[in-house]
């Protein structure tokens, strides 16, 4: 009786009983009420038959009414089934009466209404009990009351016939309670099985919590029938699905849900947390069997995720700009140049974080300078994310910001400058109305300004916009593009620094090289000079006359790059110069300037903090002479030259190995000599031009063979097709170019002498010497040329020794040279009073532009070259003048 089951049964066997009962009483009240309402017709209707009846007046109108009515009366009351028939007179007289005792008296009751006319009904308590009584007046043809019938019977009467009823109705009710309660035994019975015996408050408890698992727990849940009908549905469930009101017992594909997930509830797959789109949410599906601890039905939980999707999505967005964070300390800055600087801050962006970046610098910056401060006048450098004509200011332009404009009021405050609408803001669209007008008409919405500062300095700003397809920027954004913008600035600023370095090292550079190629006949010459990525370096070349119609062919390089190599390449190239006046052999001047290197190397002060040295430094020096053809090339550690023959066909000389400059050692540098015919084109480098290929030489050899092959060019074609092949778009070392075409000094303009080591044969050889300027049209310096050849000619006879040669070169200038075997070279100094000779170099150096000395294999050569258009001619008589002018004392 404890369980539920149990107590339903007593609740349904009490209310059986209570129905039962009621019913039963509600039968007898219903009986008893039916017979007095039988016993108020019955008595009415015998009335009015009775008095309705044929003959009744003319029984009345007879002389002796109840012998003709009491027979009849008697037998309608015993048809009826009531007490009596009375009829009396008006008077109250009876005339028929079921007692025949009582005709002739005067009848008793409440007749009085009847005897006026009017039928009644009454219910009294007789001696028998209680009475019903019906009284109908019978009228006369005139109206009057002729009688009055008056029909009564007892309720009694009529009750007994109720009460023999009354076994049927409580045996009725016996058998109702009987089967009622059996039925309740049963269902008690199934009920306590189906709620396995749990009591009240179990089963209270239990549906309470049903209840708030199911309605208040933030889970949808579902309970799919086996036929795919739904069964159950929470109110998460509900809310998830926007399922119907009457959604439930309506099978899963008329519940309006996308197709897989409808498919999933009424397969037969299990699903752990799978993800399904309904309507607008993101849901994550589980789905298990009931059977076989309950029916076959499917219970499916329901769990939203699209919030959980939001901040998953929002985690990685943050995951996404570390990645940009990373991907832009990665990408920006691999260069020092400020516009490329600014074009990779631009490619990072787009399309990761903007759709559309610019980047607008001060000029001082991109000029290496430092910004004088904020200014809202800036020269956009850089445009990424858009192609062909666009409304916004290209690269390029110098634009002036209003103070009310973003990149005005972020540069002004320092900070960044979120415009979430575009169309909304007046201060970006005072800038220039109808550009922003065609901006917007772009699609383009939002926009961030974030200014590119740099140690306290405000170097330009950084424009990320946003167009139709992609979310307008939020606050959140104004972080990440600020972080982005500080790294970007520092590069941007290292790369300012570089610039004005590297343009303080190019304008170093230049000065140091050569700002034109000497005029001189026996070469052609074009060059190329190219500064590494990283910056310039100590790459050089040089064109360099000497005596003889020779041309000297330099090119250095100094390992580094900047101010340092620069400077060194100038004290270097000063060193040949100098080295080269004095006409040494090219192997002999690689040693001096090898011992320059080394000395200066150990010159250096530790204690000055550099500890930059000389050391890595190369050299090549070549000697062409266009008499002979012949080209002496000395090389310190630096690539050979190639040789173009006039054919086409490229060669590369090979020359004996020496050490680069400072690390020789002591150890002597070697030469070698070719024989160049007119025409070859001799093409000198540096390693620069073949090492930036895929870093191995001999790829670097062999395109530079295929470069220079072909028909014959100029030098400087030459140098654009070497440059054009051979150069990457950004070199990693500098790149010095030299290439000359030879030239032969004509036969014809040399004139050649061997002269006896006698005073006697000097005035022969001069007088040669005069006839030979006479047929080149020199006549007009022939005194001067035949005086500085007797000078010459007489010391290499006095002091030389055999064999004396000498040798006119017809050039750009009268060249005057006197060869002989001895090693003695002659100085100009100053002659005394007492002395007789030492006075014939003075006049050479009166009368000669230049003139020197040069050693060679067999002896030594002295050489003066004359102006071919120089002032005029000394005669004999203003010679002595000269003469005494040039040692006179006073003066």
């Amino acid at each position: 009786m404890r369980s539920l089951a149990g107590q339903v049964f007593l609740l349904q066997l009490a209310v059986v009983v209570l129905v039962v009962a009621a019913g039963l009483v509600a039968l007898v009240v219903q009986a008893r009420r039916d017979s007095m309402a039988d016993a108020q017709n019955r008595t009415l209707t015998a009335a009015r038959t009775f008095a309705s009846s044929p003959g009744i007046l003319t029984a009345l109108d007879s002389p002796d009414p109840t012998a003709m009515l009491q027979t009849s009366a008697q037998q309608v009351r015993k048809a009826a089934g009531v007490d009596a028939i009375i009829v009396y007179r008006p008077d109250g007289i009876t005339l028929t009466h079921s007692d025949p005792s009582q005709i002739g008296k005067h009848v008793i009751g409440p007749y009085a209404e009847a005897a006026e006319g009017k039928s009644f009904t009454r219910t009294f308590q007789g001696s028998l009990g209680l009475s019903v009584v019906s009284a109908v007046p019978v009228k006369a043809p005139d109206g009057s009351v002729a009688a009055v019938v008056a029909v009564p019977v007892t309720v009694g009467n009529i009750q007994n016939r109720v009460n023999r009823q009354l076994p049927v109705l409580f045996g009725v009710a016996v058998g109702s309670l009987a089967l009622a309660g059996a039925g309740s035994a049963l269902v008690s019975r199934r009920l306590r099985r189906q709620t396995h015996g749990l009591g009240p408050a179990e089963m209270t408890r239990m549906y309470e919590h049903h209840d708030a698992v199911l309605h208040a727990v933030r889970e949808g849940v579902l309970i799919i029938g086996g036929d795919g009908r739904l069964l159950l549905a929470n109110d998460e469930a509900r809310r998830l699905l926007s399922l119907p009101a009457d959604a439930e017992h309506r099978h899963a594909d008329e519940l309006g849900l996308e197709g897989d997930l409808a498919e999933l509830l009424t397969s037969e797959r299990r699903a752990t947390d799978e993800v399904h789109l309904a309507g607008d949410r993101l849901l994550a599906v589980n789905k298990r069997f009931t059977a076989p601890l309950g029916p076959a039905s499917r219970v499916v939980t329901l769990r939203d995720t699209t919030e959980l999707q939001a901040l998953a999505g929002r985690a990685e967005t943050a995951r996404e700009q570390l990645r940009l964070l990373y991907d832009a300390g990665m990408r920006i800055g691999t260069t020092l140049d400020v516009t490329r600087t600014t074009e990779e801050l631009a490619e990072v962006v787009v399309p990761r974080f903007a759709d559309i970046a610019t980047v607008e610098l001060q000029d001082p910056v991109l000029h290496g300078e430092e910004p004088s401060g904020a200014s809202t006048e800036m020269r956009r450098t850089t445009v990424v994310g858009l192609e062909g004509d666009h409304p916004l200011h290209p690269a390029g332009e110098l634009i002036r910001f209003v103070r009310s404009h973003p990149a005005g009021a972020g540069a002004a405050g320092g900070r960044a400058v979120l415009v979430r609408d575009l169309n909304a803001s007046e201060g970006w669209r005072a800038q220039d109305p109808g550009r922003a007008r065609q901006v917007l008409d772009l699609g383009i919405h939002s926009l961030i300004v974030v200014p590119l500062r740099a140690r306290g300095v405000v170097l330009g700003t950084a424009h990320y916009w946003r167009a139709d397809g992609s979310p307008p920027f939020e606050e959140e954004d104004l972080f990440f593009a600020e972080e982005l913008a500080a790294r970007a600035a520092v590069c941007i600023d290292n790369a300012r620094r570089y610039t004005r370095e590297h343009t303080m090292a190019v304008t170093l550079q230049r000065s140091l090289l050569p700002r034109r190629v000497p005029e001189q006949t026996a070469l052609e010459v074009a060059h190329r000079y190219l500064p590494a990525r990283a910056g310039v370096g100590g790459d050089w070349f040089d064109v360099i006359p000497l005596s003889g119609a020779r041309v000297a062919l330099v090119v250095g390089d100094v390992v580094g790059h900047g101010l340092h190599a620069a400077a060194t390449m100038g004290r270097l190239r000063t060193a040949v110069h100098n080295f080269s006046v004095l006409d040494m052999p090219p192997e002999e001047l690689l040693g001096r300037l090898d011992e320059l290197v080394a000395q200066l190397d150990s010159d250096e002060d530790p204690a000055a903090g550099n500890g930059q040295g000389i050391s890595g430094a190369t050299c090549l020096y070549a000697v062409y002479d266009p008499v002979s053809g012949q080209l002496a090339v000395a090389t310190a550690g630096h690539p050979g030259p190639a040789v173009v023959q006039p054919g086409g066909t490229v060669d590369f000389p090979s020359l004996p190995i020496s050490p680069p400059l400072g690390l020789g050692a002591g150890l002597p540098t070697e030469s070698a000599e070719l024989t160049v015919p007119e025409g070859a084109r001799l093409v000198l480098y540096t390693d620069g031009l073949i090492e930036d290929r895929e870093h191995d030489l001999d790829v670097g050899l062999a395109a530079l063979r295929d470069a220079l092959a072909g028909p014959d060019r100029t030098p400087e074609a030459t140098c654009a097709a070497v440059i054009e092949a051979m150069m990457s778009d950004r070199p990693r070392d500098d790149i010095a170019l030299l290439v000359a075409r030879t030239r032969r000094l004509d036969p014809g303009r040399v004139a050649e002498w061997d002269v006896p080591r006698d005073p006697a044969a000097l005035a022969p050889v001069r007088n040669a010497c005069v006839r030979r300027l006479e047929e080149w049209g020199l006549g007009h310096i022939g005194f001067s040329a035949e005086l500085v050849l007797s000078e010459l000619i007489t010391n290499a006879i006095r002091y030389g020794s055999d064999p004396v040669r000498v040798r006119l070169l017809h050039d750009r200038a009268l060249i005057c040279e006197v060869s002989d075997g001895s090693s003695t070279s002659p100085r100009l100094r100053r002659a005394t009073l007492t002395d007789e000779g030492g006075r014939g170099l003075f006049l050479v150096a009166q009368f000669a532009e230049r003139w020197g000395t040069r050693y060679t294999r067999t002896g030594k050569i002295i050489w003066a070259e004359l102006s071919l258009h120089g002032g005029a001619t000394p005669s004999v008589e203003g010679l002595g003048d000269a003469l005494v002018d040039l040692w006179d004392d006073t003066a």
